[in-house]
């Protein structure tokens, strides 16, 4: 199959298109880097040319409200236009567990639309929402420091590595559409809180973390459940032990 994957070049998308190479697909990674973009439509018709399958990763630059908003409605109705045109038969798309719930955050509220723009398409689509990456936790740390310590929300998250994400995805891709949402997650739900400390005692970065309900999580304030998938979602089997144990070193 042509398998175009939007967002190509990035973190997951290098190791998709690595992935589906290696399976005999005809893997192209579409980025702004390669001379695809889709907020411009540059490029977009010569690389969905003969593509059966589109991917679509591609994230916003900018997590402000408008901003985001405006990157996901302008690029999702760019991609589902050329895949229309070009006659591409599967759309598949990236989203977030839990995005419906927190609508205080306006990142995941422009994620929600990019889904309702895919929903409303004449393109069969199959939309997988992941939970976090692991390798995003120092982001989340980073994002709530407060006069030198970490306060987070002890609700619970089910972070997922890169690795599983792939096979997900490369599992989905190639099949007939789901015309459906599935979720995907790690093997282990934890309080965010416990998700930091481990990391940073791994890192040996002393920063003390706080929980504290009323914490935001990039604008939205979390239940205990708001971030994880619900009954009969796909688990990964990477740990966050066995991802701390490759990414950091021991000394």
């Amino acid at each position: 199959m042509k398998i175009v994957v939007i967002g190509g070049t990035g973190r997951i998308g290098s190791r998709l298109v690595a992935r589906l190479k290696g399976l005999g697909h005809e893997a192209i990674p579409a980025a702004p880097e390669t001379g695809v973009n889709t907020l411009t439509g540059e490029g977009l018709a010569e690389a969905l040319a003969g593509a059966q399958v589109v991917v679509d990763l591609a994230n916003s630059p900018s997590f402000a409200d408008d901003a985001a908003m405006a990157f996901f409605q302008t690029a999702g109705r760019n991609l589902l236009a050329a895949e229309e045109a070009a006659g591409v038969k599967h759309h598949v798309a990236l989203s977030i567990v839990g995005a419906d719930r927190l609508p205080a955050s306006g990142y995941l509220r422009a994620k929600v639309a990019q889904e309702d723009l895919i929903k409303a398409s004449p393109v069969p689509y199959s939309l997988i929402r992941s939970t976090q990456f692991l390798p995003f936790i120092g982001g989340i740390i980073d994002s709530a420091v407060v006069d030198g310590q970490v306060r987070l929300s002890p609700a619970l998250m089910q972070p997922i590595h890169p690795d599983d994400v792939v096979a997900e995805l490369v599992a989905v891709a190639p099949g007939e559409p789901l015309n459906r949402t599935i979720e995907i997650g790690g093997p282990e739900a934890l309080p965010i809180t416990a998700f930091a400390e481990a990391y940073l005692s791994a890192k040996s970065d002393t920063r003390r973390v706080i929980a504290d309900p009323a914490a935001p999580y990039f604008g939205a304030v979390l239940e205990e459940r708001s971030l994880i998938p619900g009954p009969g979602a796909r688990l990964g089997t990477i740990t966050l032990a066995d991802w701390l144990r490759e990414s950091i070193p021991a000394d």
